[in-house]
């Protein structure tokens, strides 16, 4: 019998792997050798089996036991990479109907902390125990530091530029002029024999740059399927408030209306200050930000929403257009997520492309770049169109 090459003994022991145990127990070396899996190996194996062998109802192979599942977590991010991890908690909480033992601080502690989990923790709400929330609270604010750690440099810049680009003036004060950009402007008319520039055109900035020059309103759905979107959106809403150049506004609904302004400072309070599920009334949202809109030329009104509209869909898009008609800049976004293609109301989305209101959804590392279109009043559809990025288009 031949010795089995160490990469064919690697590439047959995944095999077995990937195929679980019983008929795969048969998977055999070129010498008809069963595979015998390494002690490391089994180990990964068991805590497979325990996942996709078990009934996918109920606590299954793992056992109502929060220990047990506790150091089956343990065992995952000990055997597997940290994006083998996430999937596995994800079919975990889907298969095995834990997630109600997320509700124990002990199990909270041994997660792998990402966006997933913290979307099922929103999603769980007021109903998670207080000897529980503290801990919860721990592991959405290690989320949210890191994704504001990866997201805040970027869109602090990209907002700052836009602003100083949009707020340029023929005709500025003074002590506004940017006179590097004035010389610059003005070349062709220099005077050699005064070698000087005679400045025809001054460029400089209409407004302090400690004054309110944009007005940004995230208005935010909180039905089940937005988790992710409302993540994120707490996250750029307290990137956003910390510039002094932009107000921003945060506001989530269901078929009520939430204002979570005072606590953008902080995304964990935002956070746990929706709840996540019910109904949808995208029309009475509309309606709660557009009386909150004093300056509609400089207001972006950033709507994110699947559209699935529970309201009178004809006085939503009747808002919108109202909206749109005062000079306020409008966008929906089905999502504001990583994770694909959303599911979301076509017919909705095309008819508020018709009314001047472009509908797509948007990575959060793009997120920046569009409002800096929107704050220069660029046109979004052509920005969306130059990252090629879908938009809904008019029926």
């Amino acid at each position: 019998m031949t010795d089995t090459p160490p990469e064919d003994s690697d590439r047959l022991s995944r095999w077995r792997l990937v195929l679980g145990g019983q008929e795969a127990d048969g998977i055999t070396r070129d010498g008809g050798e069963s595979v015998v899996l390494s002690d490391d190996d089994a180990r990964r194996d068991s805590v497979l089996e325990a996942l996709y062998d078990a009934p996918n109802k109920g606590p299954g192979g793992l056992g109502a036991s929060s220990p047990r599942v506790a150091r089956w977590l343990g065992d995952i991010r000990g055997y597997f990479p940290s994006s083998v991890v996430q999937v596995m908690q994800a079919d975990a909480m889907d298969r095995l109907g834990l997630r109600h033992l997320l509700l124990e601080p002990e199990m909270l502690r041994t997660v792998q902390p990402d966006i997933s989990l913290v979307s099922t923790l929103i999603g769980l709400g007021r109903v998670i125990p207080e000897q529980s929330r503290e801990t919860a609270r721990t592991v959405v604010r290690q989320v949210t530091r890191e994704l504001e750690e990866r997201l805040r440099a970027r869109t602090i810049q990209a907002v700052s530029g836009a602003l100083n680009r949009a707020a340029r003036t023929r005709r500025p004060r003074h002590r506004h002029i940017d006179w590097n950009r004035t010389i610059a402007a003005n070349l062709k008319n220099y005077q050699p024999g005064y070698r000087t520039v005679v400045p025809e055109r001054l460029v400089g900035y209409a407004r302090s740059s400690t004054e309110v020059q944009r007005e940004i309103i995230l208005c935010i759905d909180q039905s089940g399927s937005m988790a992710e979107s409302v993540v994120y959106s707490s996250v750029f809403g307290a990137v956003l408030s910390s510039l002094r150049s932009v107000r921003t506004r945060l506001v989530v609904f269901d078929t009520e209306v939430v204002d979570l302004t005072e606590d953008l400072e902080d995304p964990v309070d935002v956070l746990f200050g929706v709840q996540l599920g019910g109904g949808t009334d995208i029309n009475r949202a509309l309606a709660y930000c557009q009386a909150r809109i004093t300056q509609p030329a400089d207001t972006v009104l950033v709507l994110i929403s699947d559209l699935y509209e529970g309201g009178i869909a004809e006085e939503m898009l009747r808002r919108a257009a109202a909206i749109v008609g005062s000079g306020a800049t409008l966008i929906a976004l089905l999502a504001l997520s990583d994770s694909g293609h959303p599911g979301f109301d076509s017919n909705h989305a095309a008819a508020l492309a018709g009314i001047g209101v472009p509908a797509f959804a948007c990575t959060p590392d793009l997120f920046p770049e569009l409002m800096a279109a929107a704050i220069e009043r660029r046109d979004v559809s052509d920005w969306a169109a130059s990252h090629g990025i879908a938009t809904a288009h008019t029926t």
